[in-house]
């Protein structure tokens, strides 16, 4: 068994316009850095589209169904919020990444790979139950932890959060499920101004550990350490959902963390070992942010090599 990387050309028709952090470069880029012979090895998959069920098991028809209605036609642009936009390709586009993450749980949890890497754009953590924002439409993460219960029947599912932003959606969807645990590092105070340390949930399942402006991977294996892994442990997934963002790294230019591939390599490591011991090993890790190029496809490289590496 091996690595897959799902991912589709339709990631690519997204475009929030001229100037934008979040532009079809960064998928093209990383897509790059990953046909470098050292990733022969990973399985590639095209991402399907979703089914529309997988997406209601999140989202309410009536989100869903406004945001097919908003989408625009020739070049025009729908703006949802200061910095979301639609574009001809965006329903394409979200679409195929909330189906990739369906298929990378599918594959996951049919012992057909051993983990997993969704490369797709946009992403998706920002995204509350009915609300665009942020970059974000649906939220994929939620989507595949939903997908891995509805028709995988798992238990509980762990979502791990390492982007630069907090994941305000991920943690208002799951706010009062028990059985999701939802766990952060990220920059604060910075967009979108949630994920205090105090923000906990109904049933203690959230876990934030918010770093300063500054704190380099020092600080980020202190946290992961020190909270973020213990609470994991204890929380015993039977799944592990990754929403990797790698806008921590130094270059970025959306945040003032300080993180250097290797770290990301390091907490790919310690959160492969609490998935064998608890998940089986099973891992899927979903795309988020990262807006340097240089950083994310860094980054990213050094995250999925070693979700390659890891034996199972």
């Amino acid at each position: 068994m091996t690595t897959a990387l799902i991912t589709h050309p339709d990631s690519v028709g997204h475009d929030m316009g001229a100037g934008h952090p979040e532009r079809p470069e960064r998928i093209k880029a990383l897509l790059r850095r990953l046909d470098d012979r050292a990733f022969d090895p990973l399985l590639r998959m095209d991402a399907p589209s979703a089914e529309r069920e997988a997406i209601l098991r999140v989202h309410p028809a009536s989100y869903i169904d406004g945001l097919f209605a908003a989408r625009p036609t020739g070049d025009d642009r729908r703006q949802l919020d200061a910095d979301t936009a639609m574009n001809a390709g965006t329903w394409a586009a979200i679409n195929r990444a909330a189906g990739g993450t369906c298929l990378a749980v599918d594959q996951v949890l049919g012992g057909m790979v051993n983990n997993a890497f969704v490369a797709t754009r946009p992403p998706g953590h920002h995204a509350e139950t009915s609300k665009a924002m942020g970059f974000c439409f649906f939220n994929t993460a939620a989507i595949a932890a939903r997908h891995a219960q509805a028709a995988h029947g798992l238990k509980r599912v762990a979502i791990m959060d390492f982007d630069v932003h907090h994941g305000n959606g991920t943690q208002e969807i799951f706010w009062s499920d028990a059985s999701v645990l939802y766990s952060s590092t990220h920059e604060m105070p910075l967009y979108p101004g949630t994920g205090a340390r105090s923000e906990r949930g109904e049933h203690d399942t959230i876990v934030n550990a918010p770093l300063r402006a500054g704190d380099d991977g020092e600080a980020f294996r202190a946290a992961m350490e020190g909270l973020i892994l213990p609470r994991l442990d204890a929380f015993a997934p039977d799944l592990l959902v990754i929403s990797a963002g790698f806008d921590a790294h130094r270059r970025d230019p959306l945040a003032n963390l300080q993180f250097e591939a290797g770290d990301f390599a390091w907490a790919t490591q310690a959160l492969l070992g609490v998935a064998h011991r608890h998940s089986k090993g099973r891992v899927v890790s979903i795309l988020e942010g990262g807006y340097d190029l240089e950083g994310l496809c860094s980054s990213a490289a050094a995250h999925v090599e070693v979700l390659m590496r890891d034996p199972h």
